[in-house]
């Protein structure tokens, strides 16, 4: 693969809880920087483009959704899911950016629900997207594996572990502005293909799952919200980067030796940090792109880079 640069963008629908972690090829290193502001969407890939040293491809990695469920998808009258990223704000897909306010509300035009807790259920986003059960809008990367239970469902957007309202501002400052110039993991190929020189490439990542890649144990109990569970867990960051001496940076080492700060937006930094953890793995080939051979994942869902199927 042909990457200068790496992002991870820990993502939120709250400007100041987004945090990017950065890594630079510099000849056979990788020098990776402390997380930092996403900043200003509008130019944040032409500033990553600015820190390469050659012309080889930039790969950005975000944890919000970048599919649609198969099911869901099929019923749009669209293709696939790069031609409904160009319906949607428009036409007939006018208000599907909008979360519906009442269930009457929802339809296959209009599916997030709901804007606001209060008599609100699940099986009104099913009933009225015709379909029998959560399972049905769950992409297939969404399902349960060994290390955790089922995602939230992309257009339910209620509760702590909602997604819906992040990639709809994803999509809507990240991807669907610069469609046409970007390469979609997997669904324009594979990391090998799309790495070319010039390009941009944008993957779907979770760090939660990364975490017991990099060997992160869930016992004993620790807090990702807490500096002193993320100075715990940096212990893990720090012996993948010594396992790694071709991979490094002093002011990362340092952040991840105070646990990444003592007030809120601590958990987001770690996370931007483990994520960018787990798609350099992928590129450097220590871990498969963990995508399934299917239809749908190809056409319509999309996948979680590094995950396995």
């Amino acid at each position: 693969m042909s990457v200068a640069v790496i992002a991870h963008c820990d993502w939120s629908i709250d400007r100041k809880k987004r945090w990017m972690c950065v890594a630079v090829r510099q000849g056979a290193k990788w020098i990776l920087s402390a997380p930092e502001p996403v900043g200003e969407t509008k130019d944040v890939i032409p500033r990553l483009r600015s820190r390469a040293e050659t012309d080889a491809a930039l790969l950005m990695g975000f944890d919000f959704p970048i599919g649609l469920p198969a099911a869901y998808g099929k019923a749009l009258g669209l293709a696939n899911f790069r031609s409904a990223l160009r319906a949607f704000g428009a036409g007939q897909f006018a208000l599907w950016f909008d979360v519906a306010e009442h269930r009457n509300d929802i339809a296959i035009d209009r599916p997030f629900y709901p804007m606001r807790p209060g008599g609100t259920h699940r099986r009104d986003l099913f009933d009225a997207l015709g379909v029998g059960s959560g399972r049905e809008l769950l992409r297939r990367c969404e399902r349960a594996t060994a290390e955790r239970g089922d995602a939230c469902m992309l257009f339910w957007t209620l509760g702590g572990n909602q997604v819906g309202k992040a990639a709809i501002s994803g999509w809507r400052e990240i991807i669907i502005p610069n469609v046409s110039e970007l390469a979609l993991w997997p669904f324009d190929g594979s990391l090998a293909e799309l790495t070319k020189p010039g390009a941009t490439v944008v993957a779907e990542t979770y760090p939660g799952d990364v975490y017991s890649q990099l060997g992160i144990p869930r016992r004993p109990v620790w807090s990702k919200r807490q500096q002193a569970g993320r100075r715990t867990a940096g212990g893990h960051l720090l012996r993948w980067l010594a396992d790694r001496p071709q991979i490094g940076g002093a002011a990362l080492e340092a952040a991840i030796t105070d646990g990444f700060g003592i007030d809120k937006t601590g958990e987001d930094r770690f996370d931007a940090v483990v994520g960018l953890f787990g798609m350099i793995d992928v590129v450097e080939r220590r871990r498969t792109e963990g995508v399934p051979d299917d239809d749908d994942v190809a056409t319509w869902e999309g996948w979680i880079l590094g995950q396995r199927p």
